[in-house]
């Protein structure tokens, strides 16, 4: 079941940003859902996250979209 709140994060090789600032997002937003909408990364940040946050909904993009149209791809995307 969709949550009516979504918190959406747009990631590119941010594998460490992503293991710092993640888990307070998670803690603090139980009642939203969380999505990673990747940029076509070159690092671990895709592993990581489904290892590390399998409760983050994943978006895999084949190459990157840059930050404005990323997001809008994004977006488009949630409900």
């Amino acid at each position: 079941m969709n949550k009516r709140v979504a918190i959406v994060i747009l990631n590119w090789n941010g594998e460490s940003m992503m293991r710092q600032y993640l888990p307070g997002v998670v803690r603090f937003s139980a009642d939203a859902d969380i999505y990673i909408a990747d940029n076509a990364s070159t690092d671990n940040s895709v592993e990581m996250l489904r290892a590390e946050f399998p409760m983050c909904k994943l978006m895999l993009f084949d190459c990157n979209w840059g930050f404005a149209e990323g997001y809008n791809k994004a977006l488009k995307n949630i409900d």
